[in-house]
């Protein structure tokens, strides 16, 4: 898969962006899930900022091919949400859990992107910012920017910044992470409280693997625009599902790909209000997937996760379309839990429970061990992989 991963002109490791980085200061505390600088707004040393930026990636691609088969609009509100989850939830990992400024950034071809999707998408933004006031995270809409980019956009790209201010106390760098630690895993999929239907848990990480793996070859041809024309047609739509083909636990194969990317900031509030000085490390596993807690713990630490979440149908679908090895499905894929907490085994009780509360499926996932060099042992049903 990593070959025709990248034949789709995709990278999973993104080794590029990290060379091209690399050199970059790192901010405040270099192991941060985000780049942690000094407080440049009101220069006061107890305090720090966070930006983040990121989107929905290739999902509006499924969106809009869902819109124009269905005229379901809807849709779009869902990318909304996806753009400003990647932000928030990226954020919560370094301890940030508001107030946030949020802004929008969507690139379209307007002739084929009408006003009418526009608008879903910003209503959207402000819908999901609504909802997740009354669960007390705190989300300002500042706007953003739109532009009409059709000679570099073939249909629409959503993406947002967001930003936050917060006392250098409360971070969280993952430096504290330590031998006899415990991995927290809230799973994906599901329906929380805080959710009008079930999520699939697909999120907004390897959206091309999924389009182009379950979805069949005619989309191609009746939507050009929804393919780079660059890829080899070997590579393009070679699933064997239409958008409409009905799902086991959604109403449509559509809908299952194409599930909001759910938030994690009404628990992860809660268990640091709770749990204050407990939380040693907290990783959102989106780009990298499993392996991402690698980027970010210290060097001299193996984590074992041997009792990972059972994978929902959307992965498993997945898998079963191209013989996908599942050792890279959990290198490109969430698989069923998109956020690990590391700490204490006391306190992993206690997220749990506290998952339990807001409708989330949690569990003890696996353990942090001493090392002489950093690695990860995932042991699961489908086999036992190594990734250092």
């Amino acid at each position: 898969m990593s070959d025709l991963y990248k034949k789709r002109g995709v990278s999973a490791d993104k080794e590029d962006v990290h060379k091209a980085v690399k050199d970059l200061d790192k901010g405040l505390w270099p192991k941060a899930f985000c780049r942690i600088y000094p407080d440049y707004l009101a220069h006061d040393e107890a305090f720090c900022n966070i930006m983040h930026a990121d989107g929905a990636g290739t999902k509006s691609v499924l969106a809009y091919l869902y819109w124009k088969e269905t005229g379901d609009i809807s849709v779009w509100r869902g990318i909304a949400q996806d753009a400003l989850v990647m932000n928030l939830d990226d954020m919560l990992c370094v301890g940030a859990t508001g107030p946030y400024t949020y802004t929008s950034t969507i690139g379209r071809n307007a002739s084929i992107i009408p006003g009418e999707v526009i608008s879903e998408v910003i209503n959207g933004t402000q819908a999901f910012i609504d909802e997740m006031a009354s669960h007390d995270i705190d989300i300002h809409f500042l706007g953003g920017e739109t532009a009409d980019v059709g000679d570099v956009v073939r249909s629409i790209i959503v993406d947002g910044t967001m930003m936050a201010r917060m006392p250098r106390k409360d971070v969280i760098d993952s430096t504290t992470v330590v031998p006899g630690d415990v991995v927290v895993s809230i799973a994906s999929f599901g329906q929380a409280i805080y959710e009008n239907e079930y999520n699939s848990g697909i999120g907004s990480n390897g959206l091309t693997s999924a389009r182009h793996d379950l979805l069949e070859k005619s989309y191609a041809t009746k939507y050009p625009e929804g393919v780079d024309e660059h890829l080899d047609e070997a590579v393009i739509f070679n699933g064997k599902f239409k958008l409409i083909d009905k799902a086991q636990t959604m109403e449509n194969i559509g809908k299952l790909i194409l599930s909001p990317t759910r938030t994690y900031a009404p628990l992860v509030k809660k268990v640091l209000d709770t749990l204050v000085g407990k939380i040693h490390a907290i990783i959102h596993c989106s780009g990298g997937a499993q392996t991402k807690c690698l980027h970010y713990l210290p060097d001299n630490v193996r984590v074992i996760k041997d009792n990972l979440i059972a994978p929902p149908e959307i992965f498993t679908t997945i898998q079963e379309a191209v013989n996908t090895d599942w050792k890279e499905m959990y290198k490109v894929f969430n698989m069923g839990q998109r956020m690990e907490f590391y700490t204490d085994q006391a306190s992993a009780e206690q997220i749990i429970s506290l998952s339990s509360a807001l409708g989330l499926e949690a569990q003890i996932t696996g353990r942090v061990e001493a090392a002489d060099k950093k690695s990860l042992l995932i042991e699961s049903e489908y086999g036992s992989f190594e990734y250092a």
